[in-house]
C-alpha cells in the first residue's frame, strides 16, 4: 500500500504557520515512506473563501520549499482538488446516506435551534440536536419539501455507548456517543459541510493517513461513523499537537504573529522557517545538528518523535536559527539574492519610488523617509503616540478597532484601508486627521511620511497587524470587557465579532 497524505487548507484568510507545520509533517511522513503528498483546497465556505487567499497559501508553501504531487495547480488523477468544484460528488453520497437510512432531512429554523441550545446549556446538558425532525414520517417530510421549506441533511448518531478512536500516536481515545452532535452534512444551499466533504474526498483520493491538528479529536467519531455507514476502510488517524505561545496558550495572532507572510516580510529565510517548524514537528535526536535541510528532515522523520505536548513557537529560537542560516547557510551571492528578493524586487521598488519621488529634494533623503519599509517592529514610544489630540482611551479604541476591522477586510488595498480608518474616525466621533496621526506614527514611525494607505498596502496585512498590536500594547491592550463593548460600537465591527 502506497502511503498518501494531504494538507487541506481553507482559503479564508492569510496563510498561517500552523498550515505550514501540518503540511510539513504530512510531507515528511509521506516522503519518508516513499509515498505521495497531496494539497486539497477546502473552500465550502463560499462567503469567506477567495481565490486570492488560495493563491497566497500556495505561494507561501512553495516559498518555504514544499511541493505536492497532486493539487489544484498541478492536477492529478483524483481531481478536482477544490471542494467547490465537487458538489455533484457530495450530493450523490448524501443521497446514498438518505436512501440507506443513515441521514435525515432537518427543517428546524435557526431560531428553534438556538432556543434548544440555550435550554440545554441551562440544564447543564451537552449541546446536541434533539432529534425532532428524525421522528417525521416520510409523508410529513415530503409535505414540507413540497411546501418549499428549507432543510439541511443531518447524520444519524447513536445515543448510547462509546466510540473508540484509534490514534496512531496517542493510542485509543474513547468518546461517548451522547456527546456527539447529529452533524449537518449538507447545508440548505446544497453545499456540504467540512465533515462530509472531508471523508468523501479522503476516501476518493485514497488517503492512507490523516494527520491533522488535535482540535479535530472531538470530530473523529463523526468521521468514524461516516466511514462505517459507507462501508469504507478508514485511514489511519494521527492528531497533531497544536503550536503554543510561550504562555502555553494556543498560538494566536492576538498574542504572536502567525502569518507566514509576516515572517517573510520580517526577513526570515524560507529554509530557516521551515527548519524551525521541522524542529517543532520532530525533535532532533542526540548527535544531530538542529540545522537541517528538507531532505534531512524527511530522512530523520519518525512518528514517535512527534511531541504530544504542544510545542512552543519560540521566536527567540527562530531568530537564532535564522541567524545561522544567514551566516553559515548562505554564501555572498546567495545573501545578495536573498536581500534582493526580500526587499528590492522590481515591483516593490517601483511602488516605493512612486511614493517617494514627490517628497524628496536629494536622493540621500530616501534613507530617513523610507526606512520603515525595510524594518520589522518599529521603536515607537508612548510619547510619540500621545503627541496628537486623542486621549489614551480614544487611542486604545482606535488601534483595537483597526486591528479587528483590518483583519476582516476582504481585499487588502488602498481603498479598503482608507474606508476602515475613516469609519473608525466616524465611530469615535473624531476628526479624521486627529485619528490618522497616531496611525502614521504606529505604521511609519513618524507623524508625517509617504501616504499612509499606500504604505500600509505595500507593507502588507501581517506587518501592519504587528505594528498596530505593538502600539496597542504600549497603551494597554483592551480587556475582555472592553473588547466586547468596543466591538459593538459599529455595525461592521459587530459582524467581525460574530465571526
Amino acid at each position: 500500500m502506497k502511503v498518501r497524505t494531504r494538507v487541506a487548507p481553507s482559503p479564508t484568510g492569510d496563510p498561517h504557520v500552523g498550515t505550514a507545520y501540518v503540511a510539513l509533517i504530512n510531507y515528511c511522513f509521506a516522503k519518508h515512506h516513499g509515498g505521495e503528498f497531496l494539497l486539497r483546497i477546502e473552500d465550502t465556505d463560499q462567503v469567506r473563501s477567495t481565490r486570492e487567499s488560495e493563491a497566497a497559501i500556495l505561494d507561501s508553501l512553495r516559498w518555504l520549499g514544499l511541493s505536492w504531487d497532486e493539487g489544484p495547480d498541478v492536477g492529478g488523477p483524483h481531481g478536482p482538488y477544490r471542494q467547490s468544484e465537487r458538489s455533484e460528488i457530495y450530493a450523490s453520497y448524501v443521497r446514498r446516506l438518505l436512501d440507506d437510512g443513515h441521514a435525515f432531512k432537518c427543517f428546524c429554523s435557526p431560531e428553534r435551534l438556538e432556543e434548544m441550545r440555550v435550554a440545554q446549556r441551562a440544564a447543564g446538558q451537552p449541546s446536541r440536536y434533539d432529534g425532532l425532525c428524525l421522528g417525521y414520517a416520510p409523508d410529513e417530510v415530503a409535505r414540507r419539501e413540497a411546501a418549499g421549506e428549507p432543510f439541511v441533511v443531518r447524520m444519524k448518531v447513536p445515543s448510547d455507548g462509546v466510540c473508540v478512536v484509534d490514534d496512531q500516536r496517542r493510542g485509543k481515545i474513547e468518546i461517548e456517543w451522547k456527546t456527539v452532535d447529529m452533524q449537518v452534512l449538507m447545508k440548505s444551499d446544497g453545499l456540504p459541510t467540512y465533515h462530509l466533504a472531508n471523508v468523501v474526498d479522503d476516501h476518493l483520493m485514497e488517503i492512507t493517513h490523516v494527520m491533522r491538528g488535535e482540535e479535530w479529536v472531538s470530530s473523529a467519531p463523526k468521521h468514524v461513523l461516516l466511514y462505517r455507514y459507507f462501508g469504507w476502510e478508514m485511514p489511519k488517524l494521527i492528531h497533531l499537537p497544536l503550536l503554543r505561545n510561550p504562555d502555553k496558550s494556543k498560538l494566536s495572532k492576538r498574542k504572536n504573529p502567525t502569518g507566514i507572510l509576516f515572517y517573510r516580510a520580517m526577513g526570515y529565510l524560507p529554509g530557516a522557517l521551515l527548519n524551525f517548524l521541522g524542529l517543532l514537528a520532530n525533535s532532533v535526536t542526540e548527535g544531530n545538528d538542529e540545522m537541517m535541510s528538507l531532505a534531512q528532515m524527511v530522512d530523520r522523520f519518525a512518528l514517535e518523535h512527534i511531541p504530544l505536548g504542544g510545542p512552543v513557537f519560540d521566536t527567540a529560537k527562530l531568530d537564532w536559527l535564522n541567524g545561522r542560516y544567514i551566516r553559515e547557510g548562505t554564501d555572498r551571492d546567495g545573501f545578495v539574492t536573498s536581500v534582493r528578493d526580500w526587499a528590492f524586487s522590481p515591483e516593490r521598488i517601483a511602488r516605493i519610488a512612486e511614493l517617494a519621488q514627490p517628497r524628496i529634494e536629494r536622493l540621500s533623503d530616501l534613507g530617513g523617509l523610507l526606512a520603515f519599509f525595510f524594518s520589522g517592529r518599529l521603536p515607537v514610544t508612548v510619547e510619540q503616540l500621545r503627541g496628537g489630540k486623542l486621549d489614551d482611551l480614544a487611542l486604545r479604541q482606535a488601534f483595537a478597532l483597526a486591528q479587528w476591522e483590518l483583519d476582516a477586510l476582504r481585499d487588502w488595498n488602498v481603498a479598503g484601508i482608507e474606508a476602515v480608518l475613516k469609519r473608525i474616525a466616524e465611530t469615535l466621533g473624531k476628526k479624521f486627521r486627529d485619528v490618522a496621526r497616531p496611525f502614521y506614527v504606529a505604521i511609519t514611525g513618524s507623524p508625517t511620511s509617504v501616504p499612509l494607505y499606500d504604505a500600509m498596502e505595500v507593507l502588507g496585512r501581517d506587518l501592519v497587524r504587528e505594528r498596530l498590536r505593538g502600539a496597542s500594547d504600549l497603551l494597554g491592550a483592551p480587556s475582555k470587557r472592553e473588547q466586547d463593548e468596543w466591538k459593538r460600537m459599529s455595525a461592521p465591527l459587530a459582524e467581525v465579532s460574530a465571526e
